[in-house]
């Protein structure tokens, strides 16, 4: 089945994009700050955000009324 296979990669991207979240809530608490780093990591993290939503639209389309 599709579907099974883009939940799958749903899932995946959703953990990644938790994991994410914890590793830059972590370096903006740490004193020693890498400003070009933690733009990577937001930068990724906005990708797999849209990946996300675009993996959602396919498995529930908008309904336009």
């Amino acid at each position: 089945m599709p579907n099974s296979s883009i939940i799958t990669q749903l899932k995946e991207l959703e953990l990644e994009h938790q994991d994410l979240d914890q590793i830059l809530r972590e370096l903006q608490n740490k004193q020693t700050v890498d400003f070009l780093q933690i733009q990577r990591l937001k930068k990724r993290k906005l990708i797999l955000k849209d990946k996300i939503i675009f993996l959602k639209n396919k498995i529930e389309p908008d309904i336009i009324a």
